[in-house]
Order: C-alpha cells, then structure tokens, then sequence
C-alpha cells in the first residue's frame, strides 16, 4: 500500500508545477492516497466569496457642537485624534483671551495628566486610549470676541468611546468521502489535514482551528450508501507580533493575510480534485468530494464590544465598547440591552 501511494505520487510532481503554492502537489496528492478503494467521485464547483475590510478613519482634528455631544471614535491603545474645544464656526474666528477646562468621567482633567493631553490651544489628546477612559468630556470654553465685548461661556461635550477592529475570520467547509465511521483512519486523515493545511499558511501569520468534524452515512441516488466527512474550520490572523516572521509592510494587515490564506486554500482543494482527475489507478478511501468547500466572512466583537451602525454611523463596521446599559458577554456582533450596568465595556448584566 506504501508503495502504490509513493509512485503515484513522484508521477504528480513530474506532470504538475507548484504554480506559487506553498505546497507541492506530490505531497498533496501524498496526502489523499493513503487508501485505496474504487468509488466515483462528485461533481461540483467551488464557491469564492471574496471580502475586503475597512475602518472608518476618524478625522484627524474634531470640533464640538453647543446642541449635542459629539461622538469620538478612539482605537484602543492607539493616540486619539486632536478633540478642539471650538465649535465648527468658532474654529477659524480670532479668540480674544482664551481659556480651556476640560473635565472627563474622572473629574478635571490637567494638563500634567500622563494618559491625556491639553494642547496650548485646548485641545484633548489621549497618547494610549484605554478602555477606561471612555465616557462623557466636557469642555469649558471662556473667550472675548473682542476686547471691547465681555466674556462668553461655551459648554461643549464629547461622547469618546473605544474602539477595536472586529475579530474577523473565514469559515470554511469541506467533505470527503471516507472510510467507515468508526474507522481510526477517519481520525488519522482529520488530523493530516489540519496539519498541512497549518503548514500551508504559516508564513502568513494565520491560524487554523478545527471546529467540528463529523462522519455521516449519506444517501446517494446512484451511488448508494456513502460515508462521508463534514469538516468545519476556520482561518483567523494572528497578532503578528507574536507570529513566527514580524511584519513590516503594508501587506501584514489582517484582512491581506486573511485574503491571501484563502487563495491558498481554495488552492489545495482545486489540486486535490486536479489530481484526482489524472489517476488511472483506484481512488483513495478519503478524498475530497469536488465542489463541497464552501466559505464566510465572520465578524466578530470581543467581549463588551459590539457594531451598531445605527448609533455609530461613522464607525459602521468597528466594534465600538458598549455604553452604559449594555453589555456583551461573548464574541458577539452586537451590545445587548442591560439597564443594571452602569460601566462601559459591560461583560456581564449585574
């Protein structure tokens, strides 16, 4: 048995080319030639759904208004953009005598403050925007629009709420046709392909995690009784700091990477079925069932974080930590309602 999966598979390496590919398709069709038994194969098409992300860029200077608090959007750990103590018809005026007071959750804000920052002008900056620091800011704007008038009191307030990218990752999933399902050989073949499917993406920083494997008897109309293999995993990006190559370029962002694995992947599953094709001799007892793989782009929010597009138009697909009287206690999308909590960022309902 050894031996008949050796020679089919220095044949693979003679009549194919690695076209890019991380991965030869010797070791491929190495890989699905551990069985052999005849059976006939499925007919079907591959389904591509790419996705791109993108984040709602803050502006990098923003103004208040005297009717409403204006909301800011700050990335966690990331500096602020520059939050001025004007309004919008106050920005290019001439101010005569200015002077700026600003108070926050935690009450009057100096400019000594090592997490935040009153510029000469009045402007709030923040140098590493924690979790905490999200809540109401109020400033208080004193001002002469001329020497001879008196002094006018601005109130401006600022809705500054944390901000992270979602959690994001491709689902993919794929069947194969397989040997009985009490069979260990089902196990050993689950356990080779999330390996090579690993090797396959690791100079992208991506990570493959199994979420389900399940054997099912399946019903054919021509072919009978089959078993077969569901596989569910998914593919997610790894902070690339600590990923196995550090990342200097744009091409590191997540959703590339995240771009590029899935290439890779539809890649591997098109030769299986490319190498399938060419064999003159049995098909192996597990093999992939062209035209099963299927994919999603998933986001998710980490706990006490959730989109909401209509409470943060300007931030529609960043998940935004939640307010005061909700929570979310998972990775899920949104802030659930929760009048007992009284925190931003809620993880639990108390």
């Amino acid at each position: 048995m050894e031996a008949s999966a050796v020679r089919p598979a220095r044949r693979g390496r003679r009549r194919t080319r690695a076209a890019g590919s991380l991965l030869s398709q010797a070791a491929i069709l190495l890989f699905i030639s551990a069985f052999l038994v005849r059976v006939p194969s499925s007919v079907g098409h591959l389904v591509r759904l790419p996705r791109g992300f993108r984040l709602t860029k803050d502006s990098v200077k923003i103004v208040g208004s005297t009717s409403f608090p204006v909301k800011v959007y700050v990335m966690l750990h990331q500096k602020s953009p520059h939050v001025l103590c004007v309004t919008q018809q106050l920005r290019n005026a001439e101010l005569i005598d200015p002077s700026f007071q600003w108070h926050g959750p935690k009450g009057k804000i100096v400019s000594e403050n090592h997490t935040a920052q009153i510029t000469s002008t009045g402007s709030l900056v923040f140098q590493n925007f924690e979790e905490s620091m999200s809540g109401i800011y109020t400033c208080f704007l004193e001002y002469k629009p001329t020497v001879e008038e008196i002094v006018k009191r601005l109130q401006l307030k600022y809705a500054i709420y944390a901000y992270r990218e979602p959690h994001y990752y491709y689902q993919f999933t794929a069947r194969y046709h397989a040997a009985p399902c009490n069979s260990i050989y089902n196990i050993s073949f689950e356990k080779k392909l999330i390996q090579i499917l690993s090797k396959l993406l690791l100079d992208l920083s991506c990570e493959i995690s199994l979420l389900k494997s399940e054997c099912h008897h399946v019903k054919m109309q021509r072919a009978g009784l089959q078993n077969e293999l569901f596989f569910t995993f998914s593919v997610s990006s790894l902070d690339t700091e600590k990923g196995p190559k550090p990342c200097t370029d744009h091409n590191c962002e997540p959703s590339k990477r995240l771009f590029k694995a899935k290439n890779l992947i539809e890649r591997f599953f098109n030769q299986q079925v490319e190498i399938l094709g060419r064999r003159a001799e049995q098909l192996p007892v597990i093999y992939y069932i062209e035209g099963t793989l299927q994919m999603v782009w998933i986001n998710r929010c980490f706990p006490g974080y959730g989109m909401n597009v209509q409470k943060h138009p300007k931030c529609p697909e960043c998940c935004v930590i939640c307010s005061p009287g909700s929570y979310n206690p998972r990775d899920g999308i949104h802030c659930l309602q929760c009048n007992s909590s009284l925190v931003y960022g809620a993880k639990t309902c108390l």
